[in-house]
């Protein structure tokens, strides 16, 4: 099977893609596939076409490292694309994507996780790997997400919305202590714990410099859980035990930032519950193939559905391998079944 592996992009979360996507394309060979990653922002000019794309053993580990080089690059390069009215794909993405026979989506965060690079290859009829595109955009908005899973009755922590250009909330409105993150963002970045009023109009400010629309929502003291949905249904529960206290962008990219179970140690009626709403969640939202959703579960017992990832990292240290090792799944038997199970779902034309 010939395999694009789309990596890089221009989200604050490209590193992260190039470290998923060089680990999965590694996968794809030791299975067999003809695989490679192409940088979907910057393209490549250095294949004549998609047979000398798929047919090239190259260093991905060297191809990897070539890439996270051109990381500071990419906000002139979007600002010269802007001017020249030029597309957001680079050279040649889209020809070794139509080439292959499905493309894995390495990409994470806006641009990649947001449902638009899915709604091209849609209309492309290019099959993929992962959630759709409408999927997608609902879930990379973290506001648009409590909008649909609330009402089917999925817990979430309560919280307020915030536009950096129509502001209408009173400050006495927004919870104390509390927890401010950008609505799209994804790694954790910009996301803060505010235990002050100081605290937290310094951390709106903080995510209003990433992004036009934030959440405020309460602060809610418990310990931390992943589940994995795939195809329906839920893998084992992993905790999250940060070094710190705190799961943030580095701690989750660091081999030594936080402890991690799995399965979790927890009664087993909990579990359940914990992969029940895991599994309504991803229904609600539309998901037919995989996901991963972050929850909490308080002193009380109380378990709150933080949001839902659409496209899970896949590098050393991310949650979803782990949980697929413990029903006994390598890493590349996991990324066979994430290619699979996306393939069933896109067996027909997809436009």
């Amino acid at each position: 099977m010939k395999v694009t592996v789309l990596a890089g992009g221009t989200s604050t979360e490209r590193d992260v893609s190039l470290v998923t996507s060089v680990k999965v394309c590694t996968a794809l060979r030791k299975l067999g596939h003809k695989a490679n990653v192409v940088d979907v922002f910057f393209g490549s000019d250095v294949y004549a076409d998609g047979d000398a794309f798929f047919a090239d053993d190259n260093d991905l580990e060297k191809l990897g490292k070539e890439l996270k080089e051109k990381t500071p690059e990419v906000k002139d390069e979007i600002k010269r694309r802007k001017q020249t009215k030029g597309e957001f794909f680079g050279p040649k993405v889209l020809e070794f994507c139509r080439e292959a026979d499905i493309v894995f989506m390495g990409l994470h965060g806006e641009n990649g996780e947001n449902g638009k690079v899915q709604a091209v290859l849609d209309l492309s009829g290019i099959k993929y790997t992962g959630p759709g595109s409408l999927s997608s955009a609902l879930c990379m908005d973290k506001d648009i997400t409590k909008k649909i899973l609330i009402p089917e009755g999925i817990p979430m922590p309560k919280g307020v919305t915030l536009l950096r250009f129509e502001n209408t909330v009173s400050e006495e409105e927004l919870p104390l202590p509390c927890v401010v993150k950008p609505a799209c963002g994804g790694s954790s970045v910009g996301v803060t714990i505010a235990k002050t009023a100081d605290e937290r109009a310094e951390a709106i400010k903080e995510a209003f410099r990433l992004e036009e629309k934030v959440l405020v929502e309460e602060y809610i003291s418990g310990r931390e859980f992943s589940v994995g949905v795939c195809d329906g249904e839920a893998l084992p529960v992993i905790e999250i035990i940060p070094d710190g206290g705190v799961y943030d962008y580095e701690h989750k990219y660091d081999p030594n930032g936080a402890k991690e179970i799995c399965p979790a140690e927890l009664p087993e009626e909990t579990s359940r519950r914990m992969q029940y709403w895991a599994e309504r969640a991803c229904e609600a939202a539309g998901i037919d193939t995989y996901s991963r959703v972050d929850e909490l579960l308080d002193e009380d017992g109380e378990i709150y559905c933080l949001e839902i990832n659409t496209l899970p990292g896949m590098t050393p240290t991310s949650l979803l391998p782990q949980e697929a090792a413990a029903i006994g799944l390598s890493y590349e038997e996991l990324v066979q079944k994430l290619i699979d199970v996306s393939l069933d779902k896109r067996n027909d034309d997809t436009f």
